[in-house]
């Protein structure tokens, strides 16, 4: 009896074990796949996003150009009265150059019977020229409501393509139809780099696009005998035999995802199928992604889960053995018990790591992109109005019996001269002006301001056979979020509030009356930059009265918002420079390393804040730039780096390649879609993941600058995997790096806590916000102030007993300018005390000017503890 209870328990026992050993490696393992196939079911749908974005985007290119070829009189005759074998051949060449300017695949303008006129490829084999397209449904679509689109494989050429049509009316009726065809093959290729299946599909589920050729035509779904018919007669797969598509679904995820097994084609393994609906083509896009990793990790958590009961399973077996054993050892047993929770923890901490190591899974961030609708209008070459849209329209609220085919471009400025629209000045000339830029034919982009604070982006290029196309977009979205910015500081004061209101109305009256783009922001710029002067030293003034740590805090906060909008408005100003060739360069040899290991020291601070770490490799490269301007470019590069890392490490090195020397950034980023690649150069685009934004300024500013030196700019990026940005820079010569004289050794004050207090100080601005505020901060340091007012109260008050002892003063002031009014006072003070200017101007001669003068320059707004320092130097100077 013995012996057969001791057999039944340890069957018990081995099934207990071996039991509960399957159990949880089954439970761990499908937690665990799970859980990563969720992760990689979400990294899958962002990138199906970016795809249709790319898909929709390809599209959109050529969307309006049928309904702008559908308004030109030369089509429209060619449909009323049949054209003559000249006619002909000359819209056909009309249509060849409009073709090789927009790029697409084919034009043609096909007649109320369906024939063909003419077309772009009037000069091939495959012309579509006498072929009837009757029986195409963008036709048929066309003639019924207006327009149509369709995709299918052309009947003439044989290559696939998407057809966008627009009928052309006369007098409510249709005549014809002008037809684009758009190739969409240069997306499969881009889709070719992806190791995923990409897939399109029409409304019939059919799939027309792939980026493997054994899955293209093939049928998502059984068809129905009337979906047969339909695509039969419209012929849109001509003579390609369609296959069905044979999956297996194995497993139904909560967003929408399948797993799904491909039986033909045939795939090995199981496959994570995503769908994205494309509603404005009626299409669909899909995305196979190898969940090979997410298996993986499933069958590493079993394995975790089975080692871990087997663990706790022997665990138990050894504590059951000891206690038989406890009678007779005791001592033994309690060493054999430490013994074994060591063991134990060990196993924990085993089981712990490679539970960690499972659940690490793949990540990334989403990107998302934001189109504009533009307003279109296009002039012919005697300057008449040949085409337009709605938007146009509504942009400049036009009467309806005013815009109309043939038109004198003339008659619209004239009335838009009425309305104030064109600026001050003499009206005629403002409107020759326009006229003549229209006759030159040069390309030309601009902004402009309307007087409901609509800012539009204005574009013109000309068109192949003469005349123009001008393009308006409205962008006041970004322009006001630059104005937002000054809401902190109107909170501050009332007073600066109505300040800076009155301040945007003046802005708005010299953007309508400069002419020049450059000359319009940096007058905006500094006239913004007075108020923004004056509140940062209110809120130094006011930090130093505050003694609640709350009160300090929010004060801290108000300065780091004023600082970011000053360097939001730095870097308008800095990129109308840049436009305009006016921002002077100092190109000259000096040695690299010491400006990487600035930016190093600089950056790594910043990163040790986000858990990152900047890393930089040392050279001894000699290069031949603008210290300054590739600074700029360096700090861009690693301000975008530490803004979209949230792991890893920054590195900062050089390459030499193609007999340049490049500087490079890598980081561990999200990466950039290749489709956005090119756009993120462009002013207020903004890749972010809805933590860290920007302003959309920095590689802008880059891309200008760049190009200002000659040095070129490069990308490489890998979703998932990080980006390199670099910029190429030409090799120097050592011996040409110029001689620095060493800096002056400055005259110390003896011994002295203060140094300003009791100085007699002037503040001359013509601002009196930046009056009151220079007062309050320079009498809490302890300053006489004799004058802080504008130029004439300074020139009333001048005499030989009023001599200040430091003077600080704005550059423009009015009719007034700073230096030219100093040396009036000088005359009537009859001495010549030091000068801080507090400006502004970013004018490189006014800082030589100073430098000359041994004057002190700071640049608005003024940072307290600089202004402080600067004055002490100064007067410490100039008493020895």
């Amino acid at each position: 009896m013995y012996w057969l209870s001791r057999h039944r328990m340890l069957l018990l026992t081995i099934a207990v074990m071996v039991g509960g050993t399957v159990l949880c490696a089954v439970a761990a393992g499908h937690y665990a796949w799970r859980r990563a196939l969720g992760e990689e079911s979400s990294q899958v749908q962002r990138q199906l996003q970016l795809y249709g974005q790319g898909l929709q985007q390809r599209i959109d290119r050529f969307g309006t150009l049928p309904q702008v070829l559908a308004l030109d009189p030369d089509l429209l005759h060619a449909l009323r009265v049949p054209p003559s074998p000249t006619e002909r051949q000359r819209l056909n060449l009309k249509l060849q150059r409009a073709n090789e300017v927009t790029r697409a695949s084919t034009l043609t303008l096909v007649g109320h019977d369906g024939v063909a006129v003419a077309a772009s490829n009037w000069d091939q084999p495959t012309t579509n020229v006498g072929e009837n397209y009757s029986y195409r449904p963008y036709y048929r679509q066309a003639l019924a409501q207006g327009r149509g689109r369709f995709y299918g494989i052309g009947m003439t050429t044989g290559v696939p393509g998407y057809y966008l049509s627009q009928a052309i009316e006369e007098d409510g009726r249709r005549l014809g139809v002008v037809v684009i065809k758009v190739e969409l093959s240069a997306l499969e290729q881009e889709w070719l780099s992806s190791p995923d299946v990409v897939l399109a599909s029409d409304d019939h589920d059919v799939v027309f696009l792939a980026n493997r050729d054994s899955w293209r035509y093939r049928l998502l779904r059984p068809l129905g005998a009337d979906e047969r018919r339909e695509m039969l007669d419209a012929r849109q797969y001509a003579d390609r035999t369609l296959q069905p598509l044979r999956a297996r679904t194995e497993d139904v995820l909560a967003d929408g995802g399948r797993m799904v097994r491909l039986l033909d084609p045939a795939l090995p393994q199981p496959m994570l199928w995503q769908s994205l609906a494309l509603p404005a083509e009626d299409w669909n896009l899909h995305l196979l992604h190898d969940a090979s990793a997410a298996t993986a990790a499933g069958r590493a958590a079993a394995l975790t889960g089975g080692a871990a009961w087997l663990a706790l399973g022997f665990l138990v077996l050894f504590v059951q053995q000891r206690r038989r054993l406890a009678k007779h050892r005791l001592r033994s047993r309690r060493e054999l018990e430490t013994l074994l929770k060591q063991h134990a923890q060990e196993l924990r901490t085993a089981q712990d790591g490679l539970l960690q190591a499972a659940t690490d899974a793949d990540s990334g961030l989403s990107r998302s992109l934001e189109h504009l609708p533009q307003g279109v209008v296009v002039i012919d070459r005697d300057l008449r109005l040949v085409a337009w849209n709605s938007r146009y329209l509504e942009l400049f609220r036009f009467p309806l019996d005013l815009v109309r085919v043939g038109r004198p471009i003339e008659e619209l400025f004239r009335f838009n001269a009425r309305r104030g629209l064109l600026g001050p000045g003499p009206v005629d000339e403002a409107i020759e002006r326009r006229l003549n830029h229209l006759r030159s034919g040069r390309p030309h982009m601009r902004e402009s301001e309307k007087d409901d604070g609509t800012v539009l982006e204005i574009r013109g290029n000309p068109l192949p056979d003469g005349g123009f196309v001008t393009s308006y977009a409205d962008i006041t979205s970004y322009k006001n979020a630059a104005r937002e910015l000054r809401s902190l500081a109107d909170a501050l004061e009332h007073r600066i509030a109505e300040r800076t209101h009155d301040l945007d109305e003046a802005r708005r009256e010299a953007e309508q009356a400069n002419r020049y783009k450059t000359r319009f922001v940096a007058s905006a710029v500094h006239d913004l930059l007075q108020p923004l002067n004056a509140a940062r030293m209110f809120v130094s003034v006011l930090r130093g009265k505050l003694s609640d740590p709350a009160q300090q805090q929010t004060s801290d906060h108000i300065d780091a918002a004023l600082a970011a909008q000053d360097a939001i408005l730095n870097s308008l100003l800095d990129i109308a420079r840049l436009e305009s060739g006016s921002l002077p360069t100092r190109v000259q040899a000096f040695r690299l390393g010491p400006l990487l290991q600035t930016l190093a020291r600089e950056f790594g601070i910043a990163a040790q804040s986000r858990g990152l770490v900047v890393d930089w490799v040392d050279t001894d490269a000699v290069v031949v730039s603008d210290e300054a301007l590739l600074r700029r470019i360096l700090q861009n590069f690693l301000s975008n780096a530490l803004r979209y890392s949230e792991r890893g490490r920054v590195l900062l090195g050089c390459r030499r390649r193609e007999g340049l020397l490049w500087i490079e950034v890598h980081d561990q980023g999200p990466g950039i879609p290749d489709a956005l690649q090119g756009e993120i150069f462009e002013e207020f685009r903004r890749l972010h993941d809805g933590q860290q934004r920007g302003a959309g300024l920095g590689l802008a500013i880059v891309d200008r600058i760049g190009r200002l030196l000659g040095h070129p700019i490069r990308l490489r990026s890998q979703l998932g995997q990080g980006s390199v940005f670099a910029v190429g820079v030409p090799f120097g010569d050592a011996s040409a790096i110029p001689a620095t004289a060493p800096a002056p050794v400055l005259a110390q004050e003896p011994a002295a806590d203060n140094p300003l207090r009791g100085r007699r100080v002037w503040v001359i601005d013509d601002d009196p916000h930046v009056c009151a505020a220079s007062r309050a901060l320079l009498e809490r340091w302890g300053c006489e102030v004799l004058l802080a007012d504008g130029p004439q109260a300074a020139l009333q008050l001048a005499t030989t007993a009023t001599v200040p002892e430091l003077v600080l003063l704005d550059v423009r002031m009015g009719d007034h300018n700073g230096p030219v009014l100093y040396e009036t006072l000088a005359e009537l003070w009859r001495a010549r005390p030091p000068v801080v200017l507090v400006t502004a101007e970013r004018d490189a001669g006014l800082r030589e000017m100073a430098a000359e003068r041994g004057w002190g320059m700071m640049a608005k707004p003024v940072k307290p503890p600089a202004l402080r320092a600067l004055m002490s130097q100064l007067l410490i100077r100039h008493r020895g």
